[in-house]
């Protein structure tokens, strides 16, 4: 799939419940710290409009879904141990949570919005810890984790630089290998330093803080989902403002709302979309009162307040926030089916400005060494290599094989 969104905040805050949530997978669920000790890894989805509808076609999709015209595509996801204060140094299960965030395109942050767990992730009463002190914390910890892998050996590291005449960036790129960080972050990062970067033997401690600080912030970009909105005091609800006038992207959350229509959806007790702003229950008889009244308390507290329960769209924030299409290679371009004659099979995100090779190369190897050229579906015209892509593109890829 290519991309992987990590799940990530303190113990007990509902990150399993966001996972399961999300992913339809089945995570430990309890109320106390450090449920989840290994890594659960699974598959969430973006809704994309199908390409079916333009073409008024059923399409039958293989690497992801369809559903009344909406394309569900995957992405990978990795749900990690709960982070603690002072993780970086091995606290709690820090280490192997940042280890296995390594290769995480972005992260989405679960903040317990309506403050009932603490600093440790132990339950406490509504309101009694403010979210916005995790938000705080857990970007810290991602700092300091980059802080230690960069100057753990950096005085030998810069010496050798500055004898060897060395760019930095090289240096640094080396040193910073396998934790998702490409060559760009780290320029990026330096054009916004006051550093010499001729003489790294003269960089700060809090030189290489702040080189840690810029390259998380491009690394590991961060939504914030402001879960249990529903249970969380109102003025707790509007440090989500506090936080969106810092430039962070936060969406109200209820992990657990999602779940519970996820469940019943699959029942057939009602119908819902993920995503979706309401919900119609089709077995009203089968209810009992409880959960008759759990339905509505959803429909009131969740989804009509804040439009949805906010798992989708967290998920579909991350994927604009890494500007990311979707596009739809074919074999044949007139009925859109692969070698099976499946029609519209595979749905495939890739960064803006991929060009028609680059899509041939991500298919198979063979098509991208031996493209030819491609031929858009939609308007049947003939394009090239460079050929740059747009979102919803039907690709037909011609190849020497």
């Amino acid at each position: 799939m290519g991309m992987q969104l990590g799940i990530v905040g303190k113990p007990n805050v509902g990150k399993s419940t966001f996972f399961n949530a999300a992913t339809e997978a089945h995570a430990a669920i309890a109320n106390y710290p450090f449920t989840t000790i290994e890594a659960n890894h699974g598959v969430m989805y973006i809704r994309t409009p199908c390409p079916c509808t333009d073409f008024k076609m059923h399409c039958t999709p293989r690497n992801s879904k369809c559903i009344h015209g909406v394309r569900f595509v995957p992405i990978e996801t990795i749900d990690v141990a709960g982070l603690v204060p002072d993780a970086h140094k091995g606290r709690g299960l820090g280490n192997k949570f940042l280890n296995d965030l390594r290769q995480a395109d972005a992260l989405i942050h679960i903040v317990d919005a309506s403050g009932s767990t603490d600093s440790e992730g132990n339950l406490c009463d509504v309101g009694k810890h403010d979210p916005l002190q995790d938000v705080i914390f857990l970007e810290k910890e991602i700092t300091y984790w980059f802080f230690d892998i960069v100057k753990n050996g950096w005085d030998r590291l810069s010496k050798t630089c500055e004898l060897e005449e060395q760019k930095i960036e090289k240096v640094l790129i080396e040193k910073l290998t396998g934790l998702g960080i490409k060559e760009d972050h780290i320029t990026s990062a330096l054009r916004k330093m006051d550093v010499d970067q001729k003489k790294p033997t003269r960089w700060t401690d809090d030189d290489l803080l702040e080189f840690a600080d810029h390259i998380r912030k491009m690394s590991k970009p961060m939504i914030i989902a402001f879960n249990k909105c529903d249970k969380a005091p109102d003025q707790f609800m509007t440090k989500a403002d506090e936080l969106r006038s810092k430039g962070y992207l936060v969406v109200p959350t209820s992990a657990e709302s999602e779940l519970a229509l996820h469940n019943a959806a699959k029942k057939e007790i009602i119908t819902y979309t993920p995503g979706g702003n309401n919900f119609t229950i089709l077995k009203p008889d089968i209810l009992n009162e409880k959960q008759r009244q759990a339905l509505e308390y959803i429909r009131t507290n969740v989804v009509q307040k804040y439009g949805s329960t906010g798992v989708q769209k967290c998920i579909e924030e991350a994927v604009h926030m890494l500007n990311l299409i979707v596009v739809y290679p074919v074999e044949d371009p007139h009925r859109l089916t692969d070698k099976e004659g499946r029609i519209l099979p595979d749905a495939h995100l890739v960064p803006k400005g991929t060009t028609a090779r680059e899509l041939a190369y991500r298919v198979h190897t063979d098509l991208g060494k031996h493209f030819i050229r491609a031929i858009d579906a939609r308007t049947h015209r003939v394009v090239g290599a460079d050929h740059v892509l747009q979102n919803g593109d039907v690709i037909s890829i011609v190849a020497d094989t």
